[in-house]
């Protein structure tokens, strides 16, 4: 039996704990970074509605042997802004840090797939880096995806 590095598992717990500690301002919680652009709640919905895509779909694809089909990004963005209009900031944040968990659950399970060679859009390797697709690469571009989206929120936070 060969062993697996521990790179999988550093990687799923980076993406897991990202927001763990991360205390959002009730202030800015409803403003955008930038006119015409997402509030600080639509951003973490987004970034929840991507979860939920990667629980129901990218990790099942990846199980079954198929490629990855990820949605047109600026619609499924908007169902992830939508999703959160008509709730609290306590009831994000405590569904959010639930779905990571919950995927977090789902990768440990499935730890064997993680660096199983993969599609993207039926694409075999990642146009900036050239390195082939997996779903942990996929997700270390979910961590790059959150660190970016940190900074937006900063930024909000900053400005106050």
């Amino acid at each position: 039996m060969t062993r697996m590095s521990n790179e999988p598992l550093k990687v799923i717990e980076a993406y897991t704990y990202f927001w763990a500690d991360y205390e959002f301002n009730d202030l800015t919680w409803n403003q955008s970074y930038a006119e015409g652009k997402a509030t600080i709640a639509e951003i973490i919905g987004h970034l929840m509605n991507w979860d939920h895509y990667l629980i129901s779909n990218v990790v099942r694809a990846v199980k079954a042997g198929k490629g990855i089909e990820f949605p047109d990004f600026d619609s499924h963005n908007k169902l992830g802004y939508e999703y959160v209009k008509n709730k609290t900031k306590n009831q994000i944040v405590n569904e959010f840090k639930e779905t990571r968990i919950q995927l977090h659950s789902l990768l440990i399970e499935n730890l064997e797939i993680v660096n199983r060679h993969t599609t993207a859009n039926g694409v075999s390797n990642c146009p900036n880096t050239g390195t082939p697709y997996s779903l942990l690469y996929i997700i270390q571009e979910f961590i790059e995806h959150d660190e970016h989206h940190k900074k937006q929120i900063e930024s909000v936070n900053t400005n106050e």
